[in-house]
């Protein structure tokens, strides 16, 4: 099958589409191992650092779930359990007290710069580290591209 038919995809469109999708699992069950001595999952990681990008290290609750591409569902879901461990607060919204924030609270900065170093380490072997440099500039052209298709 090397051309497409019916709109399937060539054989090499499918091994490639086949190794993104074992490459996106295994980095990220690579990235949530190294988060996991700190307790943290990835996408918990993740909300903890654009927390701590934001100023006050506080941000609106739908803004933080586009940040990490999270439904608010989602979002609501994983914020309840690290507001259980401490980690972040939720608070009414100061300017229009309609809608909700999400604020870092010191023991889930705390943790952040504790889990950063084994993060960023593990990015850049899994990832970084394992890419040619011509081939990471490229990757990153792929996904801006990708990024760029309209829903």
């Amino acid at each position: 099958m090397s051309e497409p038919v019916h709109g399937w995809l060539t054989e090499s469109q499918q091994r490639v589409w086949r190794s993104y999708l074992l490459a996106k699992t295994h980095i990220d069950e690579y990235l949530d191992e190294a988060l996991n001595q700190f307790g943290l999952s990835l996408a918990e990681y993740e909300l903890l650092v654009r927390l701590s990008e934001s100023p006050d290290h506080t941000i609106r609750m739908g803004e933080l779930a586009a940040s990490v591409g999270h439904s608010r569902s989602r979002l609501t879901h994983t914020i309840k359990r690290m507001e259980q461990a401490g980690y972040v607060t939720r608070v009414s919204c100061a300017s229009d007290g309609r809608g909700v924030q999400a604020v870092m609270t010191e023991s889930g900065y705390e943790l952040l710069k504790r889990a950063a170093p084994a993060h960023v380490d593990s990015v850049r072997r899994v990832f970084v580290d394992a890419i040619a440099p011509e081939d990471y500039a490229a990757l990153g052209r792929a996904m801006a591209a990708v990024l760029a298709v309209a829903d």
